[in-house]
């Protein structure tokens, strides 16, 4: 097990290096934040002392070492509209965005797996049809259009949910959380269910099909055979089947929540990463955006370790390479 960690951390940490450089070179090929930052009366004496002032008078491949360098010691940069540090601001944001994708995936979680499992046990029978149904429109339907519709719906037309911002929020062990309180979760219902419309839709049709394929195997129809009750059947014998593959599109998919709520954080003035990603492109607040980027390749990185320890965990025919050594 240690064998296998500390390779994944060294695998982590040759992904982080070329992350930095691809997004480090495509995010400072792309326009000037001079331009920004500098006001357009501003003569050319002035826009050279702010360009020497962000370093972006230097050549391309030492900005990326003194990048390089400051990133090693824990430091991207300082943000050039907040003046602040990089990571500082994207630490600052991350609870906030962690917060929305955890209720997030819990409700596609919660809902999906036993909606699936229902469809997959009577696929022929009018529940099980209406839940497939259900989950396609879940797949079709457009995040940003159904976050406004919601906000149409139950914010401007019934004034049950505040359309935007957080709620009030309490530090639980260092880490601002808004969850202890019912005005945090009026706040964080909305967003919450849009950004897991369609990860619950993709759990929803993989339980269903795990379920369908786990009912024609051997084994379930011995434990049938047995005279077994149909729930300790499901519960035993197809469930624990079935959530192994789950597990693991779960594990992915909620780095995905993380990194592209960008959409719904905006729709709903969620104080999230997302949102400030969104804000930092249109400033083009460069170090923000590397910082952000480089944040979320470790939080995939760190993601999968935990899937595939958890992998293991649930399936004892699964030996991680190395554990032995």
């Amino acid at each position: 097990m240690f064998a296998f960690i500390s390779r994944r951390i060294a695998q982590t940490g040759g992904v982080l290096l070329m992350m930095s450089l691809l997004v480090f070179l495509g995010v400072y090929a792309i326009g000037n934040p001079v331009d920004i930052l500098v006001n357009p009366q501003a003569d050319q004496a002035d826009i050279a002392r702010a360009t020497a002032a962000l370093g972006l008078d230097q050549p391309l491949w030492k900005q990326y070492a003194r990048f390089l360098q400051g990133a090693l010691a824990g430091d991207l940069g300082r943000s050039f509209i907040h003046d602040t540090s990089a990571i500082g601001l994207i630490l600052e944001r991350m609870p906030a965005t962690l917060e929305l994708s955890f209720v997030a995936m819990g409700i596609a979680v919660l809902l999906g797996v036993p909606l699936g499992l229902w469809a997959g046990l009577r696929p022929e029978a009018w529940s099980g049809r209406a839940i497939m149904a259900g989950s396609i429109l879940g797949f079709s339907l457009p995040t940003f259009w159904v976050g406004l519709m919601m906000i149409m719906l139950f914010s401007v037309q019934l004034g049950w949910l505040p359309s935007s911002g957080r709620g009030p929020t309490t530090d639980i062990a260092g880490f601002p959380v808004s969850l202890h309180s019912a005005e945090g979760w009026r706040h964080i219902l909305m967003p919450a269910i849009n950004l897991a419309l369609f990860k619950l839709s993709l759990i929803i049709r993989l339980t269903r099909a795990g379920t369908r394929e786990a009912l024609l195997q051997d084994y379930v129809r011995y434990a049938r055979a047995k005279g077994l009750r149909e729930r300790r059947v499901i519960g035993v014998h197809v469930l624990k089947t079935i959530l192994i593959p789950i597990v693991t599109v779960i594990g992915l998919e909620f780095g995905s929540l993380i990194a592209f709520a960008v959409v719904t954080e905006s729709i709903f003035s969620w104080p999230g990463m997302g949102k400030l990603l969104l804000d930092s492109i249109n400033q083009l607040d460069r170090p923000v955006i590397v910082a952000y980027l480089l944040m979320t390749v470790l939080l995939y990185a760190m993601i999968n370790l935990a899937v595939d320890i958890l992998y293991a965990a649930l399936d004892p025919r699964v030996r991680l390479a190395g554990a032995a050594q």
